[in-house]
């Protein structure tokens, strides 16, 4: 199926030095990819109007337990995404693998409106 015409601001928010104007993002699979991060990377209290947005997954990597700590951070990120970005995708899989000082995770979802599965692996460290 092909992607439906999108345009959106890019997230981390930038500017198009080329254009003078912020940045905006053209594909569908990318706009979801940073719904997800902004999810993940976000701490809960961080927003003023949607204070429990969110999850603050980098709040996370120091927790004590090491594989319990990680257990934890798996539900919490399947919780916040279902939340948060339920009517856009459909988590399939989240693991998370406590490393050093780091988490390793991996994320599979699928993008409801084109039908399509994807992964995201990150390595979170503060």
């Amino acid at each position: 199926m092909a992607e439906p015409p999108f345009t959106s601001l890019h997230y981390p928010l930038a500017v198009d030095p080329a254009r003078g104007r912020l940045a905006q993002e053209q594909s569908f699979d990318a706009h979801v990819e940073q719904l997800v991060m902004q999810v993940l990377l976000t701490a809960p209290g961080e927003r003023i109007n949607r204070p429990d947005f969110g999850c603050g997954v980098k709040r996370m990597v120091f927790a004590p337990g090491g594989e319990v700590a990680a257990t934890l951070a798996q539900a919490t990120i399947y919780q916040a995404l279902t939340k948060w970005l339920g009517d856009v995708i459909t988590v399939t899989e989240v693991t998370v693998r406590a490393d050093d000082a780091a988490l390793l995770v991996r994320i599979g979802y699928g993008v409801k409106v084109l039908g399509q599965r994807r992964y995201l692996n990150l390595r979170v460290t503060p």
